[in-house]
This record gives C-alpha cells, structure tokens and sequence, in this order.
C-alpha cells in the first residue's frame, strides 16, 4: 500500500511482506507435501512447529531423533495399555 500525496492508500503494488507470506505459505506447502509422500506422519500443525523450531536454531537433527524418540515411546505406552486391557478382560 503506497500512500499518493493527497494521503490516500493505492493498491497498486503488493506490499513487500504480502509476498513474503505468500512465499512461506507455498514452501510450507511444498514441505508439507514432501513430508507426506516420504510417509513421515506429521500432520500440518507439527510439521509448523519442527520448521519454527529450526528456524530459531534448534538443531534438525536432533530434533528428529527426538521425534523418533518420542514416537517410540507413545508406541510402547500404547502397547502397555492394549496388554493391560487384554489382562482385564480375562
């Protein structure tokens, strides 16, 4: 929005950070898309929150393994859990 001499707002041109938030919206979606082909499970709101994690330094690495990690775990809680429904029902 460019303001003429008289005050008024012109939508001539895009403002600078439109675009820049248009760009982040295409390369999130083409990040979300690859993760989704590579089958990695992260739904849109995680992936979000790994991509900001990395962008404010944290290392990529590490933060998979502590998906990895994290993943493991919930799969063996799940698992306790369905062992002791089965041991109720007997």
């Amino acid at each position: 929005e460019d303001e003429d001499d008289e005050g008024r707002v012109s939508e001539e041109f895009p403002r600078m950070g439109d675009a820049k938030v248009a760009g982040s919206e295409d390369t999130f979606e083409i990040l979300y898309e690859m993760s989704r082909v590579l089958n990695c499970g992260l739904d849109r709101e995680t992936l979000g929150i790994l991509i900001s994690l990395c962008e404010n330094g944290v290392n990529p690495e590490a933060l998979a393994t502590v998906v990895k990690e994290l993943r493991r775990e919930t799969a063996a809680l799940e698992e306790d859990e369905g062992e002791d429904e089965d041991d109720e029902g007997e």
